[in-house]
């Protein structure tokens, strides 16, 4: 599965997009960091590393709500480069 990770400090949250099995606590080990997540800033910041969620999500990962949104709304310049 694609989620989310909260990082960052106390009332700052950050998150980081992994891979990880679904039964895995939320923190817990992660096959994989595939992007980042800061809706602290305006507007909210989102680094995505498409090529590597593509090949995920061809092995079979399935994303998160939160995560599908993210991608679908993320600016696509970063596939050019693929």
């Amino acid at each position: 599965m694609i989620r989310l990770a909260r990082v960052g400090a106390r009332k700052q949250p950050q998150y980081r997009i992994v891979v990880i099995e679904k039964d895995r606590a939320r923190n817990g080990r992660s096959l994989e960091v595939v992007g980042t997540y800061n809706p602290r800033t305006n507007p909210a910041s989102v680094a995505l590393k498409r090529d590597r969620i593509d090949y995920w999500t061809s092995k079979g990962a399935q994303l998160s709500d939160r995560v599908q949104k993210l991608v679908s709304n993320a600016p696509t310049a970063s596939v050019s480069a693929a």
